[in-house]
């Protein structure tokens, strides 16, 4: 019996052995090919694809085409899955992957009708470079078809990969549009609707459009709001309702800076660019080094090295040996809305969502001339919105041009016809020349159109407008050596006045990194690697002192606990900082509760109609209320601001005690990583941590340059010199590779985490693959 039992347990043992290899053999099977030999349709010469120690890819190619054909199938080996989640993200078609909970997701984009856009106008898109993306393409499915197993996510969802075409590609860079812009413009309709139930004086507050902390690159600070007295507002005498408290939310942008060859040794300008995202695993660019023939590229030569986005046939941030360039997002106003007659003429467009598992959703999206209506009202009047992203030219995929260009002018020369979300370009040349330039598609508003900014539905006697991407403002060769952008608003006057405010961020960051620039008269790239990885709480400072002078005049335990963990000011969003934990959580009660005050007569008058817009810039009327502290802008729940103050302070010990001892409430405790692959979300924890980067205390915040939450920050740095590049650092989190059994699956990401420089070109080749023309 024992030996039946053994053989019994033997078997089931040899079953287990036998089902996990042939698990790990089918995982592995969807591996990217790296060595050897391959013979792949459509090339014209062979190409060689190298891999250093860290998964950065070089591609040397005899031509444009044949690049773009290795690139896309070297993105489709490592990155298909991200790929496809894009496209799927930008087309509202996520159902079709992950079933019935992915369907208000997809209504939410399928209200865009992105994908019929797209489609209908791709020769635009395309422009002249159809031959280039049409390899792209081409690339992209022999490089999917070439894995031995579909890869690994699809196994798990039980599906199957649909080809790539050259729509998706656009959907790709439309994708980039709904993160860097609010597909539903929320905050426009958000403050209309509350400029019309509240008090003009109270309007002005809320809607206060700048503070002391401005760095634009034009003009001043806009300043603080000055305050209403009690005859024009009294907060105390208005009906309220409060509403629900939100999360502050991550801005999505990103630093840019340079220095011109005045400011370092040898001449040379230097750009430093980190685009701040959402962050997952594997990162969403893909390291990369083009070389090629080019006719029209400066010397007849490309090699640009950088950041691409997989499913775009482009580098999108990098250098070429002539010129170096990066992006933030501009913030401008790029969508209106316009509240549309119950008897507009309105066509009705019945989109077809797919969804896993169950029939179709038909789901009716009704449009005007405008664009399509988002919201109905109860007398069958409707808010259209008319958005950059829904028309022709938004996007176009010849942003390889950029790597032609041969010095300043040509790149600037670029951005007059780029079709990107409207982004800050800084540029830098070989000559040490540094340029600043609004780029990417904007509305090109006409007579009777209402002006750029929050100016929601009076649209009236406005003609839908078109969108333009040349005239747009610049600043070359500033006098000071010096350009920077994070966000915030960079212009003033007449050139602000045409392109709006979109929902500027804070300027704290772009003041730090300003300043900080200022006080130095010579660079190398570790300086501006230093700039970026700064994580001063310059903007917590005041705060700090705030907190303490509340604790100082009091008597209760509570904030006596407090003050003996907070009273050393590190003044740095360090990792094993506690006090700086305290004072972000100090300034976080204190403006949920001045938010909450303001917007709480809206939320009142408006009931199921309010929505909450983003106060960006809500320091700005903040600051003033807490330093004057007038009676009738006092929230009407305490009778004096002493007290809102004492109340903030014990509701942040409170908060910080439920966690366990104060003392170790650290910083890197409540900003630890959870960069994770998307699929991870539907797996049980034991199985995540495969899918998932370490889970590693972070340092950094929101207002300062180093930008830095669990799970949004710089999705990647770089520091370089155009003809310098040997000199460049770059960091990347995340990894390369989009497969878990990978060795590039995390690559590079220790050294994000803890700010170690990363050269910037490739290093040593560590595997080679050669693709030559199929016969």
């Amino acid at each position: 019996m024992r030996r039946t039992w053994r053989w019994v347990l033997g078997v089931l043992v040899a079953i287990v052995l036998v089902t996990a290899l042939a698990l790990w053999l089918l995982l592995r099977g969807s591996l990217a090919d790296l060595d050897g030999e391959h013979a792949l349709p459509g090339l014209a010469k062979p190409v060689t694809i190298e891999r250093d120690a860290l998964g950065v890819v070089t591609i040397t190619a005899g031509s444009q085409t044949d690049a773009m054909r290795a690139l896309g199938h070297v993105h489709a080996q490592e990155r298909y899955f991200e790929m496809d989640l894009m496209r799927r993200s930008a087309a509202g078609e996520l159902s079709a992957l992950f079933g019935p909970k992915a369907i208000e997701a997809d209504k939410r984009m399928r209200v865009h009708r992105l994908r019929a856009r797209t489609e209908a106008h791709l020769d635009t898109a395309l422009g002249d470079n159809g031959a280039a993306v049409r390899a792209y393409v081409e690339g992209v499915n022999e490089g999917l078809a070439d894995l031995s197993v579909r890869p690994w996510a699809y196994l798990l969802l039980r599906q199957s990969p649909h080809p790539w075409r050259a729509s998706d590609s656009v959907l790709a860079g439309l994708a980039m549009y709904a993160d860097l812009q609010d597909p539903n413009n929320q905050t426009e309709l958000a403050l209309s609707r509350i400029r019309a139930v509240v008090p003009p004086a109270l309007y002005a507050l809320i809607a206060h459009d700048g503070t002391e902390w401005d760095a634009p690159l034009f003009g001043g600070a806009t300043g603080n709001a000055a305050l209403p007295d009690a005859s024009q507002l009294d907060l105390r005498t208005l009906k309220s309702k409060k509403g629900i408290e939100q999360e502050e939310a991550d801005v999505i942008g990103s630093n840019n800076f340079a220095v011109a060859g005045a400011l370092t040794a040898d001449g040379r300008a230097i750009v430093a660019d980190d685009m701040h995202l959402g962050l997952r695993a594997p990162g969403l660019w893909f390291r990369v080094r083009l070389r090629y023939p080019d006719p029209q590229a400066a010397g007849g030569q490309v090699d640009v090295t950088g950041f691409s986005l997989p499913g775009l046939p482009a580098v999108i941030v990098g250098s070429n040996g002539h010129v170096a360039w990066g992006f933030t997002n501009s913030y401008i106003d790029t969508a209106d809305y316009r509240t549309e007659p119950a008897n507009a003429t309105v066509t009705v467009h019945e989109e077809r969502i797919a969804v896993a598992g169950q029939a179709d959703v038909l789901f009716p999206v009704r449009e005007t001339a405008w664009g399509p209506i988002l919201h109905t009202h109860a007398d069958g009047s409707g808010d259209a919105l008319r958005w950059v992203a829904h028309l022709p030219g938004a996007v176009r995929l010849d942003f390889a041009d950029l790597a032609r260009a041969g010095d300043l002018d040509g790149a600037l020369h670029f951005a007059d016809r780029a079709g990107l979300p409207a982004q800050n370009l800084v540029v830098g040349d070989r000559s040490g020349r540094i340029a600043w330039r609004l780029i990417g598609a904007r509305p090109d508003r006409g007579p009777g159109c209402a002006p750029a900014g929050f100016n929601a539905a009076s649209n009236q006697d406005c003609a839908p407008w078109p969108i333009r991407s040349d005239a747009s403002p610049a600043l070359i060769d500033p006098p000071n050596h010096r350009l920077w952008t994070a966000n915030g608003r960079v212009l003033d006057g007449e050139a602000l006045a045409s392109v709006g405010n979109g929902g500027y961020d804070l300027g704290a960051r772009a003041r730090q990194i300003r300043d900080l620039l200022a006080i130095q008269d010579r660079f190398d790239e570790h300086d501006l690697l230093a700039i970026q990885l700064d994580d001063r709480a310059v903007f917590l400072q005041r705060w700090w002192a705030l907190l303490h002078d509340v604790i100082e005049r009091s008597d209760d335990p509570a904030l006596k606990r407090l003050k003996a963990i907070s009273h050393q000011w590190g003044g740095r969003a360090s990792a094993d900082s506690v006090s700086y934990r305290v004072v972000r959580e100090f300034r976080t009660q204190v403006m949920d509760t001045l938010s909450d005050a303001l917007l709480a007569p809206a939320n009142a008058q408006l009931g199921d109609d309010y929505l909450d817009p983003r106060l960006a810039q809500l320091e700005g009327v903040a600051w003033p209320m807490l330093q004057q502290r007038p009676a009738n802008l006092l929230p009407p729940a305490y009778d004096s601001w002493d007290a809102l103050l004492l109340d903030a302070a014990r509701r942040t010990e409170s908060e910080l005690a439920k966690q366990g001892p104060l003392a170790q409430r650290s910083w890197g405790e409540r900003n630890t990583a959870a960069i994770c692959h998307p699929i991870a979300r539907a797996l049980p924890d034991i199985a995540k941590r495969w899918l998932c980067m370490p889970a590693d205390p972070l340092p950094g915040d929101r207002d300062m340059p180093r930008v830095q939450t669990p799970n949004f920050g710089a999705s990647e740095r770089m520091v370089v010199s155009p003809g310098h590049e040997a000199d460049g650092i770059v960091h990347m989190p995340g990894g390369q590779s989009g497969h878990p059994l990978s060795p590039y699956w995390g690559a590079g990401h220790e050294d994000w985490v803890h700010g170690r420089p990363t050269p910037f070109l490739p290093g040593k080749a560590q595997h080679t693959r050669t693709l030559v023309p199929a016969r």
